[in-house]
């Protein structure tokens, strides 16, 4: 697997990781991102995915996987057992977020989120100007049957960040062009689709 068939945020979070390194990824989905990892940079993966079908492709391609809830998964893991802990487009689905991430912090030595940002422009307009739930290309879910149960900003989770202590190591606005990352980073909340945060305890 190589990083051509990987998502946008996921090249970020590929080029975030260090070569060899242990790597759990939650909601893993079909286990691209951790295939192009191990292929490309020799890392050691393991996945947590809650949907079998999923789950059945990373088998099929050679993945350690859990099948189930995130919370229980991570509580098998003893301290600092991975290099980097990836939650990537899955925060705004977790029924308790806060547990999630103290366990994320507790077994890694780094924590990189990421997670559509509520908080984006188009959002904002198409709430004021429709009146009705926003549906966006990050966002293309219709109210009752979206899998979001949290409303997230960029703002939302560096307040989070701030009242649990917990240390904000860098983080970039998930936009193209690379260079336009720097510029717009004051603004991210208004400009950015998603947010990526590397965490640390």
């Amino acid at each position: 697997m190589t990083t051509n068939n990987l998502h946008y945020f996921h090249k970020m979070i590929y080029n975030l990781i260090p070569e060899k390194s242990r790597v759990l990824d939650l909601g893993c989905g079909d286990g691209a991102l951790l295939a192009a990892l191990s292929t490309g940079k020799n890392t050691k993966g393991y996945g947590v995915e809650i949907d079998i079908a999923n789950v059945k492709v990373c088998v099929a391609n050679g993945l350690s996987v859990y099948q189930g809830n995130l919370i229980e998964a991570l509580r098998e893991f003893g301290t600092k057992r991975f290099d980097v802990v990836i939650l990537s487009q899955t925060l705004q689905e977790v029924y308790d977020p806060i547990p999630v991430l103290e366990e994320m912090l507790r077994v890694g030595k780094k924590v990189i989120v990421t997670f559509p940002n509520f908080g984006h422009w188009k959002v904002r307009l198409q709430l004021l100007l429709s009146g009705s739930s926003p549906r966006t290309k990050q966002l293309p879910y219709e109210w009752y049957n979206t899998p979001n149960i949290r409303v997230i900003t960029i703002n939302d989770f560096r307040s989070l960040c701030k009242a649990h202590h917990i240390r904000v190591l860098d983080q970039a606005p998930l936009i193209k062009p690379k260079w336009l990352q720097i510029l717009i980073k004051p603004f991210s909340n208004l400009v950015s689709k998603k947010g990526l945060f590397i965490l640390q305890r």
